[in-house]
């Protein structure tokens, strides 16, 4: 039993009254009158309509344990990453372990694994695949189709998995970046319901007023809350809160408990915002998540009040997983699946032959955005190599096939910000090969070797080979790992200190930005293990001009 001030999101009030719990559900809620000020307040528990949990860096066991702090009872997972990786038998894996703590994931079937043809990917996700993975209980809905090029031109692949969806009854998500007008409408009307890709307002409302759910995104690297936000107050009934990627260290600081509070400091209606924080997320994917009704599952949370909205409690299925800042999900170790085949590079591997050229192509990274420009800079000659500008900020990325040995892909990149030194990561969306960016080929070198040495990590070196480096080993997949979350909190903070204070990046999130700088769906100007790719015409293009 438990007594309390109650929201209720359907009839939009507020009164003081008693839960009473019995086998995991609301057995009975007793209305005792009008709500008490300074009394906590009981509602539902928040939702992240769309992240992918291999982007924590923590396996969906740890993640559990610290989303819970914040209130989140429910993920909208979408696996594609470790789908990319291990195919279907790494979505099982993600399956298999959330299944081992009280937290409801809502896991998806991934519609584009590989992401492209463009790429090297460990592993395919065809339409049988598809098939198997709609038809199991645990999986929600058909993850976000990416390839909107491919439902533009009726793709039979595409087409059949979203008809398979449509036969699943399971909804379809979205990725649309900067689709608007009539091939929007097209891309609607094939049956995708959502996007959370917007990074404007007037195209989020282009596509709410054709009918979509518009995702706002908050995550460690993309951040559109700003932009988006306004469009809450219009379609109350078609927004959700996601943070799509989120790595450990702003993951053990907030979740979706930080978007309800700067939604109502920005002037939004309570009702508005929780819609979008726990109720559109239930209804749109028909999660098994409870609403303060009588009958549900007894998943709410405990608030000091509506303006901090300090969690005190956090329970699911009548289970309480949170306390005044304490997880209650047990810390578990989870088996290390990986596919990792590449040997150690030289620096060598990384040089760049000048050949009487004058300008390159450089990607140019945009903080908080997954989107890229193309600028087109003069290169810089050295001993007949094209070299790392640092003065002007443009240096070496590289990124290096994990699955099987074949000789990196080199390119240029600004806005990185590095003095010295390299990072490394064997994140790098969404096939997951090494990705690394550097001030000189040797440094570079040396950040590669610790992740191909580890079998996945995140690595920094200083310039100097006798100075300090870091790794933080990703022994699941390249992706994730089973330690404890509060530990890789603080090894991710230190990490990413190092590479902002040592090395000099002006990054928000320098291992959150790089790892999308593989990621081909998203245009300008992007690197995969096989060349340069323009994403606008979504093509390979040359580095010189």
């Amino acid at each position: 039993m438990l007594t309390a001030n109650i929201i209720d999101l359907f009839d939009q009030t507020i009164y003081f009254g008693t839960l009473e719990l019995e086998n995991g559900r609301i057995a009975r809620i007793d209305r005792q009158g009008a709500q008490r000020p300074g009394e906590p307040y009981i509602l539902p528990g928040f939702i992240d309509a769309h992240v992918h949990i291999e982007s924590s860096l923590l396996t969906p066991a740890q993640f559990a344990r610290l989303a819970v702090l914040h209130g989140t009872v429910a993920t909208v997972s979408d696996p594609h990453e470790i789908g990319n990786v291990l195919g279907i038998q790494g979505v099982e894996y993600m399956i298999e372990d959330g299944n081992r703590v009280p937290f409801k994931f809502s896991f998806g079937a991934p519609s584009c694994v590989p992401a492209t043809t463009f790429e090297t990917a460990g592993a395919k996700i065809s339409v049988r695949d598809v098939r198997k993975l709609l038809g199991m209980k645990e999986i929600g809905y058909l993850a976000e189709m990416m390839n909107f090029p491919g439902v533009l031109h009726l793709d039979p692949d595409v087409m059949v998995k979203i008809a398979l969806a449509k036969a699943f009854n399971k909804p379809i998500d979205g990725h649309a970046p900067g689709l608007r007008g009539d091939d929007a409408q097209r891309y609607i009307d094939a049956g995708i319901e959502t996007d959370h890709e917007c990074f404007t307002y007037e195209e989020a409302l282009d596509k709410a007023q054709r009918g979509m759910h518009i995702l706002i995104r908050e995550g460690s690297a993309a951040r559109n809350f700003d932009a988006l936000i306004p469009i809450l107050a219009e379609y109350p009934a078609q927004v959700m809160f996601c943070s799509d990627d989120k790595h450990p260290d702003t993951l053990l600081e907030g979740h979706i408990n930080q978007l309800v509070i700067r939604a109502l400091t920005k002037g939004h209606t309570l009702w508005h915002v929780l819609r979008a924080a726990c109720l559109n997320p239930v209804l749109h994917y028909r999660l098994p998540v409870g609403l303060l009704r009588e009958g549900d599952p007894a998943d709410f949370i405990l608030v000091n009040n509506l303006q901090e909205f300090r969690i005190l409690r956090t329970v699911i299925n009548g289970e309480e997983v949170a306390k005044d800042g304490q997880s209650h999900i047990p810390d578990l170790r989870s088996e290390h699946v990986n596919q990792f085949a590449c040997s150690l590079k030289t620096p060598a591997d990384f040089v760049v032959a000048a050949a009487g050229i004058g300008k390159i192509r450089v990607i140019e990274a945009l903080d908080g955005q997954l989107i890229t420009n193309e600028l087109q800079e003069d290169a810089k000659v050295e001993n007949g190599q094209i070299a790392p500008d640092v003065e002007r900020d443009i240096l070496k990325i590289t990124v290096i096939n994990r699955y099987q040995d074949a000789p990196p892909a080199v390119a240029f990149i600004k806005n990185f910000g590095l003095k010295q030194g390299a990072v490394a990561s064997s994140v790098g969306h969404d096939s997951h090969n090494i990705i690394a960016v550097g001030c000189d080929d040797a440094s570079i070198c040396r950040a590669v070797n610790l992740v191909i040495e580890t079998k996945g990590g995140l690595s920094a070196v200083s310039g100097d080979p006798a100075a300090s480096s870091y790794i933080l080993p990703l022994p699941v997949a390249g992706l994730m790992t089973d330690t404890d979350g509060y530990l890789v909190a603080q090894q991710y903070a230190a990490i990413d200190r190092f590479v902002k204070r040592e090395l000099g990046s002006t990054l928000a999130a320098p291992f959150m930005t790089l790892s999308f700088m593989a990621l081909l769906v998203i245009p300008a100007l992007k690197l995969s293990d096989k060349g340069l790719f323009d994403g606008s015409h979504f093509q390979f293009t040359n580095l010189t001009i």
